[in-house]
């Protein structure tokens, strides 16, 4: 059996699992450290901004699944 076919339905989680996906994540965390360490200034000035631009994002994005409109299971009244 081979290792597609067995992690067929598992999705993305058997691929980060994989030697592949363990050393992506080893290198991700390493650039974030770095970045996190060294630029930490630069995200205490951006900081701000980051939460006002959050805020239509949410909105934007949070209500995807919010039902509007007053309609129930679909149906139009």
């Amino acid at each position: 059996m081979k290792h597609d076919e067995k992690c067929e339905h598992k999705g993305m989680m058997c691929h980060f699992l994989s030697w592949k996906g363990i050393v992506f994540i080893l290198v991700l965390a390493g650039i974030s450290y770095y970045l996190l360490t060294a630029h930490r200034e630069h995200l205490a000035v951006a900081l701000p901004y980051l939460f006002l631009l959050a805020c239509p994002l949410m909105h934007i994005f949070g209500h995807g699944h919010a039902g509007h409109g007053g309609h129930r299971n679909g149906e139009e009244e």
